[in-house]
């Protein structure tokens, strides 16, 4: 049964201890061969954990988590090696003695060998628990700064999260602005149409009647002017017989010249 550390540096696609680790920006990591063969049968970059989408085709190399993997995989071999019985490769004895000058494994003949002479030693089970407690004083202030770290990400989280709402809220705002801006600009615009169309109309029924007016009045004069050439054309005693009357008729029309002073309206709406 795996441990629950060998499952945390395990890849979630092929279940291994990660190889060349990759780091997305959702923060999950992948071996990156199984995150690139993923991506290509889906046909899009996206996360095989969360599926958020991976603006980044080639996402950073995880060293941290590559150089944990490293070291786990060497304890791992190391322990293998410790079942069936660590030997020495110059003497073939077992490992007893650990050499605190060469920070290394020796045995009994090791010891009293020229290569370690007048060295420290200690049997190796007390050497390893002295080696433990100084590892442990030097992990205790990593913890502490991995909470500092996990304090930062979470505010700056949270501050991510504001600036993406208040965004939100803002362009929502932007867009209902502008909307009532559009929908006063329509209102203004069919009412300044309407008001032009009623100007048009008006001016339009005025020139009708006075166009109508103008055309009977063209009609009588006409006829007026047909009686006047066909007194003309008459005798003398005819025309003088007539003279009166035909000159009462010029004089009922002599309007013409004042009429054509009066003010027409514009040629077209304003």
């Amino acid at each position: 049964m795996a441990s629950k550390l060998e499952e945390d540096l395990s890849c979630p696609v092929c279940t291994d201890i990660f190889k060349d680790p990759v780091l997305l920006s959702c923060s999950h990591s992948f071996c990156k061969a199984c995150l690139q063969q993923y991506w290509e049968t889906k046909g899009f970059r996206e996360c095989p954990v969360c599926r958020k989408r991976s603006s980044r085709e080639l996402p950073p190399t995880n060293r941290a988590l590559r150089n944990l993997c490293e070291t786990f995989l060497q304890k791992k071999k190391k322990r293998k090696r410790g079942q069936r019985g660590a030997l020495c490769s110059l003497h073939g004895d077992k490992l007893k003695l650990f050499c605190h000058d060469d920070q290394q494994l020796v045995c009994l003949v090791c010891r009293d060998s020229k290569l370690h002479k007048n060295h420290n030693f200690s049997p190796t089970a007390e050497a390893a628990v002295d080696r433990k407690k100084e590892l442990k004083v030097k992990v205790d202030p990593l913890k502490g700064k991995l909470m500092d770290f996990e304090e930062v990400k979470l505010t700056c989280d949270k501050t991510a999260k504001h600036i993406k709402t208040q965004a939100q809220h803002t362009e929502k705002m932007i867009k209902e602005e502008f909307e009532e801006l559009h929908q006063f600009l329509r209102d203004e615009e069919a009412a300044r149409t309407a008001a032009l169309r009623e100007e048009e109309e008006q001016k339009s029924q005025m020139m009708k009647e006075k166009i109508e007016k103008m055309s009977r009045e063209m009609s009588s004069l006409s006829d007026t002017i047909r009686v006047i050439k066909e007194e003309l054309r008459a005798d003398d005693i005819t025309f003088l017989e007539n003279y009166k009357s035909t000159v009462v008729v010029y004089e009922t029309y002599h309007w013409w010249e004042g009429y054509t002073q009066e003010p027409f309206p514009e040629k077209g709406p304003k």
